[in-house]
């Protein structure tokens, strides 16, 4: 099978080289992805019939539930799978290749905040703990490897230990990440409030059912009340990417050069919609060379011409599951 040159893809400099890799990653996973040929071919899109990189056919997620959306026949290194209930089905994305995943993740997070090195990481994310499969518990644990600080961690439950730990940092001066799913958070928050200087507090999104959903806004007016921060950064990613954006407060979200968001008309899956209006969130991450790299997702959300966006929502229709998934 023709392979990708996925160096490429991390070394993306300008909308240029993102349109080249996007029309041979098309090709590629429109040749040897079954699922999204077939949809394609439905939708009478090949690639001989598109004209511009935005008519490109976004495959919807939920394709993720219901059929095995692979580009590759490696044995995948990994298979991630979505949070969900007994009344809903997950989301499996199947990895050949977890380096991908890895210089994704490693990369994104350094052009937003510095090597991953320089910062001790601490986690709270029990949710995700509690489970396999987790993507999200995937990319933090390399994180905290690799950051190389020994007081860099996990937390369960024990809150009081993790405020000690933030504490003693605090008092060291050290650069700290704290990243957390924001049930945790706000129990962190009422159990333990204190005023962090050197901390960033950074939200995954998702009560899983543990608390009442709350508007980014009142979510983040407490946090940053009970932290003493300025803001409340936000990480938006899903099982069925291999690259995260992130906001550093306001809820506006900025992507890494490999990742493009536009969105979709609400009425109209397949017409695109202009920025500054509200419509589903589309997604190109040319990371996902072995999956599908065009995503319809079923957030809702705005583009805007500094290319950040911001997410508001879900369709009604749609599940309520993990990664950064608010209701707003």
């Amino acid at each position: 099978m023709r392979q990708i040159n996925t160096d490429r893809i991390f070394s993306i400099a300008n909308s240029k080289e993102f349109e080249a890799m996007a029309w041979e990653q098309f090709r590629f996973q429109y040749h040897h992805n079954t699922i999204y040929k077939t949809f394609c071919d439905l939708l009478d899109k090949p690639p001989s019939q598109v004209g511009t990189l935005l008519d490109i056919p976004f495959l919807p997620i939920e394709f993720f539930k219901t059929h095995k959306v692979v580009s590759s026949s490696e044995t995948p290194q990994a298979i991630f799978e979505s949070s969900g209930t007994t009344q809903n089905t997950t989301s499996k994305h199947f990895v050949p290749d977890l380096s991908l995943y890895e210089k994704s993740f490693l990369k994104g997070f350094s052009l937003f905040y510095g090597p991953v090195e320089e910062c001790c990481i601490l986690a709270l994310l029990p949710a995700y703990l509690e489970r396999k499969g987790s993507s999200l518990v995937y990319m933090v644990n390399e994180m905290v490897s690799r950051s190389y600080h020994p007081d860099s961690g996990f937390y369960l439950y024990d809150l009081e230990a993790l405020h000690q730990k933030l504490m003693a940092l605090e008092k060291r001066g050290t650069k700290t990440l704290l990243i957390g799913v924001s049930f945790a958070l706000l129990d962190l928050a009422e159990q333990f409030p204190m005023k962090l200087q050197n901390t960033i507090i950074m939200e995954t999104g998702g009560m899983k059912g543990r608390r009442k959903e709350l508007i980014r806004e009142e979510l983040h007016g407490i946090l940053t009340n009970a932290f003493g921060v300025p803001s409340i950064h936000s990480e938006y990613g899903m099982t069925e990417l291999l690259s995260q954006a992130y906001s550093k407060g306001n809820g506006l979200f900025t992507t890494p050069p490999w990742m493009k968001i536009v969105t979709r008309d609400t009425e109209d899956p397949l017409s695109l919609q202009t920025q500054g209006k509200t419509g589903g969130i589309n997604i190109i991450d040319l990371a996902n060379v072995y999956s599908c790299s065009f995503i319809a997702t079923q957030d809702l959300g705005k583009t805007f011409s500094e290319g950040s966006f911001e997410v508001l929502g879900r369709f009604d229709s749609s599940d309520i599951r993990g990664c950064n998934l608010m209701v707003l």
